[in-house]
């Protein structure tokens, strides 16, 4: 869709959002949900001007650790099965500008949520700020496995292992672990024929851990147990990562994340707000603290930019496949259980005037990423980032299927959600 397009009609949709699984439903599951059923914005919010950010991190106090809602999110997407509502995903979204005004949201917009792998673009400043682009003569492809969560192809892995033989560290140092890798299904296939066990620069975080490994030789600190909390390097990380977040490194919600090293909890809309600074990275006010890491920022979203396959990998990867289907325009990155970010860029679409960010979250996880990807591309066929033609191309990921031993539709997963201008929901 070019920027001076027509935004889309949420009730217009594209062939393979309106085909319905046959048989009798006892609920409507291809309308969109009436906003009024799953958002309730904060009372006194005047709609012309959107709604305002929360004092939460910002204003220095801890992040309040997940708890049970007193409110179920709303459903976003359900697994439908000969007409039947097998299960049900529950949600939020939220669309944020760079100075935290809520644009669209469905759901709350200040659940805690783990940042997991979301946070590598972000991270990796602390690598670009120190001059390890310049140190270490770092192409961009390298720079965007490094803020991506790759497959394990073997273009991942030759990538890295020009890091590794340039900067004269070994790659045994890694730290992450290979469970689970590599992600790609055909290489997996082929080591397991071949009889080759998967290493750890296979694993999907290899090109994060990287990143911490060429800052401890930066700094000539230690590269054992470079994953620790107390280590060096996780304490600039973390500084990093609460500058991205204008708060501070000791109020951080912090945990473990599965390869091994600390990850960070926000609001979801402080989510949204960080990735709508990656989209646009000098559109921050002179009087925001986050205004230094544009140089750095801008640098990380260019290279991510220009090699999708780099953040994900060149099969089966929703975050690369939303950044081809979108050229230029968008920036995808995951993490585990059901969270993802967007930074769309200004002038992406009809109506996006300025850069914003969206983060959605999956309450059960994904439902086998099912619901993550359908959401996904609901939410951005909804905001006009992708016309029909791209949603149509990604069908297997909007209304992903189950299919029978004869390959016939057995179950599918439907989005049925509307994300509704904030301003619109006020009225």
């Amino acid at each position: 869709m070019s920027p001076s397009s027509p935004g889309p009609d949420p009730r217009n949709r594209p062939t393979a959002a309106r085909t319905v699984v046959s048989g009798p439903i006892t609920e409507d599951v291809g309308a969109p949900r009436s906003p009024s059923a799953g958002v309730r914005p904060s009372a006194g919010v005047r709609p012309s001007a959107g709604v305002r950010p929360s004092a939460g991190v910002r204003s220095g106090r801890r992040a309040v650790r997940s708890h049970e809602p007193t409110k179920a999110p709303p459903v976003l997407v359900r697994q439908v099965r000969g007409g039947v509502v097998e299960s049900r995903h529950r949600g939020s979204i939220v669309q944020v500008d760079v100075d935290g005004t809520v644009r669209r949201l469905l759901g709350d917009p200040d659940v805690v949520v783990n940042l997991r792998s979301a946070v590598k673009p972000f991270g990796l400043v602390a690598l670009v700020e120190a001059g390890g682009v310049e140190a270490f003569d770092l192409s961009t492809a390298e720079l965007a496995v490094m803020a991506g969560s790759h497959s394990g192809e073997d273009l991942h892995v030759r990538t890295l292992q020009a890091v590794f033989r340039r900067s004269g560290i070994s790659q045994q140092m890694l730290g992450c672990g290979s469970d689970g890798a590599p992600l790609d299904a055909l290489t997996a296939a082929r080591l397991l024929r071949d009889g080759e066990r998967a290493g750890q620069i296979r694993h999907m975080c290899s090109g994060q851990h990287a990143s911490l490994l060429l800052l401890c030789k930066l700094n000539e600190w230690p590269v054992e147990e470079y994953w620790r909390p107390d280590h060096p390097v996780q304490c600039l990380y973390a500084a990093t990562i609460a500058r991205a977040f204008d708060t501070s490194a000791a109020l951080l919600l912090t945990s473990t994340d599965a390869c091994g090293v600390p990850t960070y909890g926000f609001p979801l809309r402080e989510v949204a707000r960080a990735f709508a600074l990656l989209a646009d990275p000098g559109a921050a006010r002179a009087s925001d603290r986050r205004t230094s890491l544009a140089p750095a920022l801008t640098r990380i979203r260019e290279a991510m930019l220009a090699n999708p396959e780099m953040v994900a990998g060149t099969r089966d990867r929703l975050d690369t496949l939303v950044m081809k289907a979108a050229p230029g325009r968008v920036v995808a990155k995951g993490g585990a259980e059901g969270m993802r970010g967007f930074a769309i860029l200004s002038g992406a679409a009809a109506g996006h005037t300025k850069a914003s960010g969206i983060a959605l979250k999956i309450e059960d996880g994904g439902g086998f990423d099912r619901a993550t990807g359908a959401a996904s591309i609901e939410t951005l066929w909804q905001v006009g980032l992708l016309d029909a033609g791209a949603v149509r191309a990604l069908a297997r990921y909007h209304r992903p299927k189950d299919h029978d031993p004869r390959g016939e539709t057995a179950a599918e997963a439907i989005p049925a959600f509307e994300l509704a201008p904030v301003g619109e929901l006020l009225d």
